[in-house]
């Protein structure tokens, strides 16, 4: 274990368990809506907006933070990462919500449910880990669990792919439907960028 001579600044880990447990309520929101009808999906989407409003403000937060701090918990470089990889998912995850309203989607392949379900998963392990941060204890489980999601997510998004290419014949939609998809499966990869992050800081670490 490293010895540490100079005091840390801890509220660090409090910004980033705020920042993570804003993702459970911004994928819980993005659940909410893409099983709702049509006519409900507008005001699904605002509260979906209001919610990475909210994250982007906690992201800022950490920002000054680093800005002002001058001995910081772990590399500096790292936290920001994190504060940023963070910031990632809600965005990908509201560019979803957002392109459905946009392009009036009307009826979402089911394996939409699939992709937003891990994402709900991928969410609550990433608020369940980032307060381990300040011991970095019992993070492995998150990681490699994250990871599996990952590759649960990327193998769905190959399916929707295919059906979409396979099965479609209305160019439009075909291109609607491929960006939402696509967002969600930009979501999943941020995430496990965040849980791979957690692996390297772990690693440096102890």
């Amino acid at each position: 274990m490293r010895l540490r001579l100079t005091p840390r600044n801890e509220s660090f880990f409090d910004l980033l368990a705020v920042t993570a447990d804003q993702l459970v309520s911004g994928a819980d929101a993005l659940g909410r809506l893409v099983t709702a009808p049509a006519v409900e999906r507008p005001a699904l989407a605002a509260t979906l907006r209001e919610i990475e409003h909210a994250a982007d403000e906690s992201t800022h937060a950490i920002m000054r933070r680093l800005d002002t701090t001058f001995v910081t918990p772990f590399d500096r470089d790292d936290i920001y990462g994190l504060a940023a990889g963070l910031d990632d998912c809600m965005d990908h995850m509201e560019e979803a919500g957002d392109l459905i309203v946009l392009y009036r989607v009307d009826r979402l392949p089911e394996l939409v449910t699939s992709q937003v379900d891990i994402l709900q998963r991928s969410a609550l392990l990433a608020a369940e880990a980032m307060p381990r941060l300040r011991t970095l204890k019992g993070l492995a489980e998150y990681w490699v669990e994250t990871n599996r999601l990952e590759n649960e997510a990327d193998r769905i998004y190959r399916r929707l792919i295919a059906d979409l290419f396979h099965g479609g014949t209305d160019a439009v939609e075909i291109m609607k439907l491929k960006d939402v998809i696509t967002a969600l499966e930009d979501a999943a990869d941020a995430f496990e960028k965040v849980a791979n992050l957690v692996e390297t800081i772990s690693l440096k670490e102890s």
